[in-house]
């Protein structure tokens, strides 16, 4: 099947609402044969664990790709000047980015646009929004930069803005914008990385500014809790959001996304801790055993991995270094793996790089 074909048939069932178990399985296992053929790094990988078109049967048979294997080779089903984007992770103690390499944005901006608008949108066509970070253009290679640029573009009003530069938060211009909301009573939302939102809280304590968004306000904010002065907990990050800004813990909306990833998670609120993440109907999450890759049993921790039929190019199946429990309607995400859990993902990361050695 050619590029063009198979984005066709990811954007149909994007567009599909099918949540059938057969739907999702018929296009994983057409997405496994592309890449198979396709992508080199991918299929060296598959043949060192034995996976092949004749043995996959199912997408759960598909071999996880662990996550920093981004880092170590060209993940890609055509030639790596074809991409029409490319983006980076933040790098790691060794300085080395992931890169997740596209040909087309048609599929990742539809994953973001239909589930965005479900699950933070919701009843609203637009809302105003204010941007707790860089530009698209200061940061093309992000990933987030670009979701957010694609939030304000469809959904935000007229009156929507930036602000966060490269040299940090514009807070006055801020506080302006938000004593003119709370004047106005026009609802809001502010949207940005979280570690944005700490530093956020800092100045504004030493400035001893709070705020009361009108009613049918939101917060987003996606990412971890760390900055370089300070570390939030969950309870501690949410409770702030709620008395800095008057929002309601319901509406205090959180997105785990990954650059390695086309589709986000997103949670109901964060009133109740940890909050359960879900995805639309072309990602499914599994949670194993780091070591054996065997389904941990419902309730019971493991390693994340995702099958997301939006990568098309890449690998759609992808083991994170995230610890969490899957449930009826989700998963938790309860942090990032350490100990056997961490020796595991450096175990798979081994085996790529053995799968692929020499062909650097």
């Amino acid at each position: 099947m050619k590029q063009q074909e198979m984005i066709d048939c990811v954007l149909n069932f994007i567009k599909s609402d099918d949540e059938s178990e057969e739907a999702f399985q018929t296009l994983a296992i057409q997405l496994f044969r592309y890449q198979f053929e396709n992508n080199h790094a991918f299929q060296r990988y598959c043949r060192k664990k034995g996976k092949t078109l004749r043995t996959v049967k199912t997408w759960r048979d598909i071999p996880a790709v662990p996550v920093d294997a981004f880092k170590d080779l060209p993940l890609t089903s055509v030639d790596v000047k074809e991409a029409e984007s490319i983006f980076m992770t933040s790098g790691s103690t060794t300085g080395i980015r992931g890169k997740h390499y596209h040909p087309s944005l048609q599929v990742y901006n539809t994953s973001m646009l239909v589930h965005f608008k479900r699950c933070f949108m919701r009843e609203k066509e637009k809302i105003r929004m204010g941007i707790l970070f860089p530009k698209r253009e200061e940061m093309p290679n992000s990933s987030l930069a670009h979701y957010l640029a694609l939030a304000v573009e469809h959904f935000g009003t007229e009156k929507s803005r930036y602000f966060v530069t490269n040299e940090g938060i514009r807070t006055t211009s801020l506080i302006a914008e938000l004593e003119a909301v709370e004047e106005s009573g026009e609802p809001y939302a502010l949207l940005g990385a979280s570690y944005s939102f700490v530093h956020l809280f800092e100045e504004l304590e030493r400035l001893g500014k709070s705020f009361k968004l009108p009613a049918g306000s939101k917060l987003f904010d996606t990412g971890g809790f760390k900055n370089q002065s300070q570390s939030l907990d969950l309870e501690e990050f949410y409770s702030r959001m709620h008395h800095v800004f008057g929002v309601e813990r319901k509406d205090c909306i959180n997105m785990y996304g990954m650059t390695e990833l086309s589709t986000q998670f997103y949670d109901a609120g964060n009133d109740k801790l940890p909050s359960v993440k879900f995805g639309p109907h072309w990602i499914r999450t599994r949670v194993i055993h780091p070591l054996t890759g065997e389904a941990m049993p419902l309730g019971e921790k493991g390693i994340l991995v995702h099958t997301d039929l939006a990568n098309f190019n890449s690998a759609t199946t992808i083991m994170t270094e995230d610890i969490g429990v899957e449930t009826e309607n989700g998963f938790l995400l309860l942090g990032r793996a350490e100990g056997t859990d961490a020796k595991g993902c450096s175990l798979a990361v081994e085996e790529f790089m053995q799968a692929n050695k020499g062909s650097r």
